[in-house]
């Protein structure tokens, strides 16, 4: 949010000399986060005023003019320019060398220079006001149309930014420091803080007292979702321009000022926090209607987006049906139109909850919702009158106020508190005495009664929509206004009765460095939420999702239950760049399965765990390389991450996996996750077009890590150890681990190990048939083998393997 200086100067009275780095630090510390401080001047630097004194013809270019200008310096410049609008005695705004614009407003800024354009020297550009950045505050009527600042009665010469009174200081506010304090969402309540925070006096807002007798009436049908709804009924207005220094407040702070009476209720709701709105009332039927809105009525917004509404939404209505979205929008067909004579000023407030759903739902979050949501307090809407009031009354010396309504059916409790003086003292670190601890919180509005031990707090009107509820929020009061920098730091006593071994939380950071570092594979970070279309390639079924009520977009309306849509989709995007790479990711995944908090027994959330998932893509074609890699990668994890090993078996096929390329991946008993090659139908419908896709992905959750103790210390081998290489022709169906079961369970000491090496099918080998290449390690522990030992060793190996699994020798 950006706040005026300036503005914020008409409700407290701040130095003209004031530090203002010292003010931006003091509010960060104290209230808000000030992100910047900005000199709205330094943006028209070399930028002035100019009076054209004469407009003569190009003489090389039809749509250039040769101007004569009067800059101020006591010497007239020559300056081209192709404006349409041009003439005599005009005043203009000149940038002249070293002032920064866009051309036409467009493209990237650059920086005036002396030139010649078409053989003409020309000093500086005359501007249109887009091209300076003033294109909401001077909205031109056609292309090629200068900014004409002839109103403005300014000699030559006079900087620009003094004659347009932009010698303002805008303060940017991070919206987040804000969110819990709904009475900071005005330039008032910024003048406020200010004025608590160095003593100052805050200007108050006069109380209006309105008497018109007449049959206008409000009926509010839902006083839960709408506690106040002031209704004021004015004719006497049109539609008109409003006063520059109004316009030029509204431009600053980031909106379009468009006509007075559209300018007085924006006006109003950027100085209080509290918006307003003004209906025509020649085109309201019958009374005022606050209600529910029936199921599928329909209405056309300001903006043009027309819903459907629900019976969860809440609406202004007349006689008709629905005339405005409470708290969001106001109508197309009902609001202030070109012929406006007569208006129906609104001044409301709105349950934050309800404001802050329908806004979401209708995709249509506005400035007046995003202050409605924060919970306003019903009693800020008589300040809100008040201003407005004061500046229709101002613009319109005509203005009669022919009806008036004040429906407040819910009044608002101030939060009363109990805070126990010794507690306070032992959480801020700090005695303070009784004096000062009620000085601070009256000076932000609180009602302080201290009886002994206790202090009886009762919070100000705009604190208590549930920004102060607990007596930690006082304690927060009271450090605050006391300074942060003011505690001084002290040493306290503890003692750690033991370390805290994570193991499973260690086990996963380890697990993601063996990924990135001995793997060399990149870590992604993805949405929480997935893209339909790969849900529906790799997934198919949304049975036990999670379906989003108010998603990102339409097409992304389910929480992750799996890593490998959202890995696909990564693929997708660096397949672009990469013939060959592998990613992997740790995160959260939901399912819609109820389990009861850790944190409250009574609270009920969807399933979550924590899965790692990866995605090797490769266009090589080599499949058998490509599944041996990944499978290599899960094989060694446990070895390298200090966890139970895992076992690999074909029992469940995922349902994106290749019908022949996949396993399931056990932890003993327990399947903790699948690895499979994308089936091609699936990675068709996610547009992976050149790639082979292999996936796994496990539930970290169900990982057994190892503590220490368990470890085992082995010598290595004193003798040397041979590495003897076998080919043998097994059946197509016996798989790797039969085979090295047959070798392990060799009851011969010699063996050692038995490593996979290659498999083979071509025309050399008879069908139905593979050759497995297996590495077989031999080596005793008394002696060193001779050669006669090694061969007999395998042969025994070879006579095993033919025996049990009906293997042949394949010759080499």
């Amino acid at each position: 949010m950006k706040l005026s200086l300036s503005w914020i100067k008409d409700y407290v009275d701040l130095p003209d000399d004031a530090d203002l780095k010292k003010l931006a630090y003091d509010l960060t510390m104290d209230t808000v986060e000030v992100e910047d401080v900005e000199y709205i001047s330094k943006r028209f630097d070399n930028m002035l005023v100019g009076i054209i004194e004469a407009v003569n013809p190009h003489p090389d270019a039809d749509k250039l003019r040769v101007c004569t200008v009067d800059t101020g310096d006591g010497e007239s410049k020559t300056i081209v320019c192709g404006g349409i609008n041009l003439k005599e005695g005009m005043r203009v705004a000149v940038s002249v060398p070293g002032a920064v614009v866009r051309w036409h407003g467009e493209g990237e800024p650059v920086v005036i220079k002396k030139s010649k354009l078409r053989g003409v020297e020309s000093y500086g550009m005359i501007c249109a006001s887009d091209e300076i950045g003033l294109g909401d505050l001077f909205p031109a009527s056609q292309e090629a149309e200068i900014l004409d600042l002839s109103d403005f009665d300014v000699p030559a010469g006079t900087p620009l930014a003094e004659a347009l009174g932009l010698d303002d200081v805008l303060l940017e506010i991070d919206n987040k420091s804000m969110t819990n304090r709904p009475d900071l969402w005005g330039h008032y309540g910024i003048a406020r803080e200010i004025a608590a925070l160095y003593g100052l006096k805050l200007k108050k807002f006069e109380p209006v007292d309105i008497d018109a007798a007449s049959d206008f009436s409000v009926e509010i049908l839902d006083t839960e979702r709408c506690p106040r709804y002031i209704g004021v009924e004015m004719s006497g207005v049109g539609v008109k321009p409003s006063p520059f220094e109004m316009q030029s407040r509204i431009w600053r702070v980031g909106m379009r000022p468009i006509n007075a009476l559209v300018d007085i209720t924006n006006y109003v709701m950027l100085a209080t926090g509290n918006p307003t709105h003004a209906f025509d009332a020649d085109i309201i039927k019958d009374h005022i209607r606050v209600r529910r809105a029936e199921k599928a009525e329909k209405l056309l917004l300001l903006n043009g987006k027309e819903l459907e509404l629900g019976d969860d939404d809440l609406v202004i209505a007349d006689g008709e049906g629905a005339v405005a979205l409470a708290g969001v929008m106001g109508g197309a067909k009902d609001s202030i139109l070109p012929d406006t004579k007569r208006v129906i000023l609104e001044v409301a407030n709105f349950e934050s909850t309800g404001v802050r759903r329908t806004a979401l739902r209708y995709d249509n979050r506005t400035e007046a919702s995003s202050r409605y949501e924060k919970a306003i307090d019903p009693e800020r809407c008589d300040q809100a009158l008040a201003l407005s009031l004061q500046y229709f009354k101002e613009l319109y010396p005509e203005l009669k106020i022919t009806g008036y309504c004040d429906k407040y059916e819910k009044k608002l409790k101030r939060a009363e508190i109990d805070v126990n003086l010794k507690w306070l003292a032992k959480r801020l670190g700090k005695d303070l005495t009784d004096d000062e601890i009620r000085e601070k919180l009256e000076i932000l509005g609180f009602d302080v009664a201290i009886d002994g031990d206790n202090m009886h707090v009762i919070a100000p009107t705009w604190r208590s929509t549930g920004d102060i509820s607990i007596k930690d929020d006082v304690m927060e009061e009271v450090a605050r206004m006391y300074g942060y920098d003011n505690f001084e730091a002290t040493s306290f006593t503890t003692s750690f009765d033991g370390a805290i071994n994570q193991k499973d939380i260690a086990l996963v950071r380890n697990i993601k460095e063996y990924l990135a570092i001995r793997c060399g594979m990149q870590e992604v970070y993805t949405y929480p939420w997935m893209n339909d279309v790969f849900v529906n390639a790799v997934i198919g079924d949304t049975k036990g999702m999670l379906r989003l009520s108010t998603p990102p977009a339409p097409d992304l309306s389910y929480l992750r239950s799996t890593l490998l849509p959202n890995l696909c989709e990564a693929a997708v995007k660096n397949e672009r760049y990469f013939s060959e790479f592998s990613i992997f990711e740790e995160a959260q995944v939901f399912t819609d399965e109820d389990y009861t908090s850790v944190y409250d027994e009574t609270e009920s959330l969807p399933k979550q765990r924590r899965n790692i998932a990866a995605a090797f893509a490769s266009a090589a074609g080599d499949l058998n390389g490509l599944f041996r890699k990944v499978k290599g990668v899960l094989e060694y994890m446990p070895r390298y991450t200090h966890m139970e090993g895992f076992t690999f078996k074909k029992e469940t096929k995922p349902v994106w996996a290749d019908s022949i390329v996949w396993q399931n991946i056990y932890v003993g008993d327990v399947k903790i996750g699948d690895l499979g090659l994308l089936d091609k139908k699936a990675s068709m419908e996610c547009g992976i077009k050149n790639l082979s896709l292999m996936l796994f992905e496990i539930d970290t959750t169900l990982l057994k890590p190892l503590i220490s103790r368990t470890n085992k210390f082995t010598h290595l081998a004193e003798y040397p150890e041979t590495d003897y290489d076998i080919s043998m022709l097994f059946d197509s169906s016996v798989s790797w681990d039969e085979i090295r079961e047959v070798i392990v369970k060799k009851e011969s000491g010699l063996i050692k190990n038995a490593g996979f090496v290659d498999e083979y099918r071509g025309k050399q080998i008879p069908a139905g048939k593979k050759s497995v290449t297996i590495r077989l390690t031999i080596g005793s522990k008394e002696k060193t083998l001779t050669s006669e030992e090694i061969e007999n060793a395998a042969g025994s190996v070879m006579k095993q393997l033919g025996k049990r699994l009906g293997a042949e020798l394949r010759a080499q």
